[in-house]
């Protein structure tokens, strides 16, 4: 087998009581957990493995990841 290095994006969100939930829009059963930013990384790293690791031993496609896109929406509420 040979080394194949994928890149994935990845969404952090803040929790209030601290620490960041993770997501992988490319791979929805992935959601997980850090203290702070780089624990958090680190965690979604080892479960991308796992997941794609899974996937090849069931000889199911390696999906892409698409270039995400990230825009801001302006809503203004009536008061």
């Amino acid at each position: 087998m040979v080394d194949q290095t994928r890149k994935f994006p990845v969404v952090l969100e803040p929790e209030a009581e601290g620490g960041f939930t993770v997501r992988v829009p490319s791979l929805p059963e992935i959601v997980t957990y850090g203290d702070d930013e780089n624990e958090a990384l680190a965690m979604a790293e080892d479960a991308i493995r796992l997941v794609l690791e899974d996937m090849a031993a069931r000889g199911e496609p390696i999906p892409t990841a698409p270039t995400p896109r990230i825009r801001e929406v302006t809503v203004t509420l009536a008061a």
